[in-house]
């Protein structure tokens, strides 16, 4: 681990951006140019004294976890990502079309996104990142791990994933879910991770076995949804979607009609703040 190398480079690269880079208000009284060491903290959920600890050339060696989450917390490009793993000690991930580190041309777009829920996902639906009004209305999904933060495998092994969806809604968002997985899978090959849930799934999901087996491939597009909201009820919006270049990842964002109820639902979800699904139920 090269520690000097690391906290230089960790601390040029806060200096480098702005609190409006990254989605955050700079406030009053910014005498230093950049983000200040707490912010980064909290944009990566670790200690701001961890984090000095880093800077300072003294913290012990981030894990694989911890990095990622600095990555995406510093906006770094692929190459930029690597490089900080190699200099922390760790082997480079391996970059595949399943790859979960977040683009930082969609967090630019996502860190603009004030009044509309919005979230990055991998092409195996896992949410890479979620803003405010996205955590409101789906719910707080960044601590779960493996193949958990996946919707489409919580869609087929938990039943309570379901309740963000009306229940006339299911067979036509479980058919979508598979479709998109069955593309992903496509594109990625028998290696990749797309193929390994697909086989998680066969083994424990007769119902994806099922839906599976209609062979029906496409990816997200624009749609109408209506989602369930244990605090406010139905809450009808317009889903837009924008992709990568290679299609591994989507920025979603979700539109209420101008004026409309679902608009003040998402008004008040603003005031109210996130619901944890999980423990409502």
């Amino acid at each position: 681990m090269n520690r000097a190398a690391l906290a230089d480079f960790l601390r040029r690269r806060r200096q480098a951006l702005r609190p409006s880079d990254v989605g955050l208000v700079p406030g009053p009284r910014r005498r230093t140019p950049g983000l200040r060491r707490e912010e980064v903290a909290g944009l990566t959920g670790m200690s701001t004294d961890y984090y000095v600890r880093l800077e300072q050339q003294r913290g012990p060696q981030p894990s694989e976890q911890m990095l990622s989450a600095l990555a995406r917390a510093l906006r770094l490009t692929a190459d930029e990502r690597d490089y900080v793993y190699r200099l922390a000690g760790h082997n480079v991930p391996r970059r595949t079309l399943d790859d979960t580190h977040v683009a930082p041309a969609l967090l630019r777009v996502l860190d603009r996104l004030e009044d509309s829920p919005a979230l990055i996902l991998s092409s195996l639906s896992e949410v890479l990142v979620a803003n405010r009004l996205a955590t409101a209305v789906f719910g707080d999904r960044s601590r779960l791990r493996g193949w958990e933060r996946s919707d489409t495998y919580r869609w087929f092994t938990d039943p309570a994933s379901r309740a963000v969806y009306p229940a006339e809604d299911h067979d036509r968002q479980g058919r979508s879910m598979v479709a998109a997985l069955r593309a992903a899978y496509g594109a990625a090959g028998e290696r990749s991770r797309a193929a390994e849930l697909v086989r998680v799934l066969h083994a424990e999901s007769e119902e994806f076995r099922r839906v599976w087996d209609r062979h029906e491939v496409a990816r997200r597009f624009e749609d109408h949804k209506t989602l369930v909201h244990p605090r406010v009820g139905r809450i009808e919006v317009d889903c837009q979607a924008l992709f990568t270049e290679d299609q591994s990842q989507a920025l979603l964002v979700l539109t209420p009609a101008p004026g409309s109820e679902a608009e003040d639902k998402i008004r008040l979800l603003a005031v109210l703040g996130h619901e944890d699904f999980a423990a409502g139920r």
